[in-house]
C-alpha cells in the first residue's frame, strides 16, 4: 500500500530534524536521498527536502582535496580532521570511491583510512561511488556538500577519487583546493600538464620524508616563481607534510590563512561561481533528459545514422534536435484550444 504524500512528508520532517542534532543514522538516509534520486525524473522527494530547512541555508567551509592515486589523500585527510576536531569544528567527509564494476557502489577504501574517526560525533563520513561520472566527482557531490553545509557542519572536506590529468571539477565545486602530490610522481613539468598549477589553491608535497620530497618541492616552486598573485593577492604556497605521522602544521596553516583571504574578499565571488555551476549543471541534465520527450529513441537513432553515414552535418541535427524542443516547449505553454 502507497504511503500518503502527508505521511511521506511528516516522516521526511523528522529525519531532518533529527539529522540537525547530529543523528548519523538520520543524515546518512538524507545522503541516501540525494544521491538515489534523479532530479530530473522526479525532483519531488528533493524539493520536499529542501523546503524542510529554514532559509537562509546554513554554509560552512568546504574543503577540496585532490591529487593522483597513492600521494596519501585519504590518510592527509584523516589528519585533516584531527585538526579541525582540535578546533572544535564539526567536520562532514564527502570521499569519492572508484566505482565497483559489479554493484555501481563505493569500494569504500577512503573510509577504511579514517577509521580513527568513526566513533567521534563530531564527525561526519560518507564514501560516494564516482559511477562513471568524469572529473573526480560524484554526480550526487555538490547537492551532498550543500546539505552537509545546511546541517550545520563548519567543515567539509571532500576527497576526490585519484585523478589523472584532466579531472579538475572539484576546484568549481569547494572555496579552497588542495593538490597533493607525493615523490616518485614525475617532474613539474608533468605537475603543468594535469591542471593543478590552475586548480590549485595550496600544493601539498606528501611523504615528505620519502628521497626525492625535496626535488618535488623545488621544482614545483620552480614552477610557480614565474606566476604572478591572483586578484585577491593569494601567492600559491608548496607546503610539505607526512600525513601518516600527523605532521601537517605547515599546511594547517596554509588552509587558515586561504580561508582568511577569502573571508576578506574572494570568497562570495567563489560562492557566486559554485552556485552558477551547480544551476547550470542541473539545467543541462534537465534539458538532456528531455529528449526523450520530443523524439523516440528510434527517431534520434535515425538521425544519428544520417550523421554517420554522412548525409548530414552535425550542426544541422543539433538544429533539428533544438527546433523540436523548442516546439514541444511552446505546446506545453500555450494556452489550451477553446472550442
Amino acid at each position: 500500500m502507497e504511503i500518503p504524500a502527508a505521511a511521506r512528508g511528516a516522516a521526511l520532517q523528522r529525519t531532518v530534524a533529527a539529522a540537525r542534532t547530529g543523528d548519523p543514522r538520520a543524515i546518512g538516509r538524507l545522503l541516501s536521498l540525494v544521491e538515489n534520486t534523479d532530479p530530473v525524473c522526479d525532483d519531488a522527494p528533493l524539493q520536499a527536502l529542501w523546503s524542510a530547512f529554514p532559509r537562509p541555508l546554513a554554509c560552512g567551509y568546504v574543503l577540496g582535496v585532490t591529487g593522483a592515486p597513492g600521494v596519501g589523500k585519504s590518510t592527509l585527510v584523516a589528519a585533516l580532521i584531527a585538526a579541525f576536531r582540535r578546533d572544535g569544528m564539526r567536520v562532514g567527509v564527502l570521499a569519492v570511491d572508484p566505482s565497483s564494476p559489479f554493484t555501481g557502489g563505493a569500494l569504500l577504501g577512503d573510509r577504511i583510512r579514517m577509521h580513527a574517526h568513526t566513533t567521534d560525533p563530531g564527525v561526519f563520513l560518507r564514501s560516494m561511488a564516482a559511477r562513471g561520472h568524469l572529473g573526480g566527482l560524484a554526480p550526487a557531490t555538490p547537492m551532498a556538500i550543500r546539505l552537509l553545509e545546511a546541517l550545520g557542519f563548519d567543515v567539509v572536506l571532500v576527497e576526490t577519487v585519484g585523478v589523472g590529468q584532466g579531472e579538475i571539477a572539484v576546484a568549481r565545486a569547494v572555496d579552497t583546493t588542495l593538490v597533493v602530490t607525493a615523490p616518485g610522481l614525475g617532474d613539474a613539468v608533468q605537475a603543468a600538464k594535469a591542471g593543478v598549477l590552475e586548480i590549485a589553491d595550496i600544493f601539498v608535497a606528501n611523504k615528505a620524508d620519502h628521497p626525492g620530497a625535496d626535488q618535488t618541492v623545488r621544482e614545483l616552486r620552480q614552477t610557480l616563481a614565474v606566476e604572478s598573485s591572483g586578484p585577491d593577492g593569494w601567492r600559491r604556497p608548496v607546503v610539505r607534510t607526512v600525513a601518516t605521522r600527523g605532521d601537517i602544521d605547515e599546511l594547517v596553516d596554509a588552509v587558515r590563512r586561504h580561508r582568511d583571504r577569502l573571508a576578506q574578499g574572494g570568497g562570495r565571488d567563489r560562492r557566486r561561481r559554485r552556485a552558477a555551476d551547480d544551476v547550470r549543471a542541473l539545467v543541462f541534465r534537465h534539458y538532456a533528459g528531455r529528449l526523450t520527450e520530443v523524439m523516440t529513441g528510434a527517431e534520434f537513432d535515425a538521425l544519428a545514422d544520417r550523421v554517420a553515414a554522412g548525409e548530414l552535418d552535425l550542426l544541422t541535427a543539433v538544429r533539428a534536435v533544438l527546433a523540436d524542443t523548442r516546439a514541444a516547449v511552446a505546446r506545453a505553454v500555450s494556452p489550451p484550444a477553446t472550442s
